[in-house]
């Protein structure tokens, strides 16, 4: 019997997923970058259309993540208003401090996809969306911590130049589209989950 068919091993793997949660708080330590190259080839276990495997991803660390910061704090401006509506003042405050500082994580992640008319976009950016899961899985089995963010897509023609992406062939084709950054590094918080809301997310035909 393989051990993947244990009750313990099937334990460990729910357990792995109810751990899973957004982190916006990072010790200043490095993560190694034999380390993140571990994460990235279990993102890229995921499965894909087509097996096109159709996603790129551009990582930033020491100064170029420095660097950054100042495109994350622009990206605030686009979105800061909606989440001052939704938001209690001490999490809004908490939240727009991250967005300055990364919660000094000290790596991020662009995740971009490639589109082109082998596949249909849905399933293409689906794809990638499916390798993006399974790297914050994979923070989670290594002890580290890591956050998805939507926010650069507020100012994705200034992260595309920022990334230099904007110098490869499938951009100039118009193919390479950006949907995400994941900051990760080693957690300096313990936040609560979220409540899995089910009410309405499943209907049994």
């Amino acid at each position: 019997m393989s051990h993947i068919d244990t009750e313990e091993w099937k334990a460990q793997f729910y357990e792995l997923l109810e751990n899973r949660k957004s982190i916006r708080k990072f010790k200043k330590d490095p993560v190694p970058k034999e380390l993140v190259e571990k994460l990235l080839a279990a993102a890229m276990q995921a499965p894909s259309g087509k097996n096109r495997q159709n996603w790129r991803f551009v990582i930033a660390t020491g100064e170029k993540r420095d660097e950054y910061l100042q495109y994350s704090q622009q990206s605030w401006l686009g979105i800061k208003d909606i989440l001052k509506e939704r938001l209690k003042p001490s999490l809004y405050e908490f939240t727009e401090r991250f967005f300055y500082t990364l919660g000094d994580a000290p790596v991020v992640v662009f995740c971009y996809s490639v589109n082109d008319e082998s596949e249909r976009y849905h399933t293409s950016v689906g794809s990638v969306y499916m390798a993006v899961e399974n790297l914050n899985l994979a923070c989670v089995a290594e002890g580290l911590g890591c956050c998805t963010m939507g926010a650069p897509l507020e100012i994705k023609d200034q992260v595309n130049e920022f990334t230099g992406v904007t110098e490869w062939p499938e951009y100039k084709a118009g193919e390479l589209e950006l949907l995400c950054a994941v900051v990760l590094g080693w957690p300096d918080h313990e936040p609560p989950k979220a409540r899995r809301q089910t009410d309405g997310r499943i209907t049994w035909l």
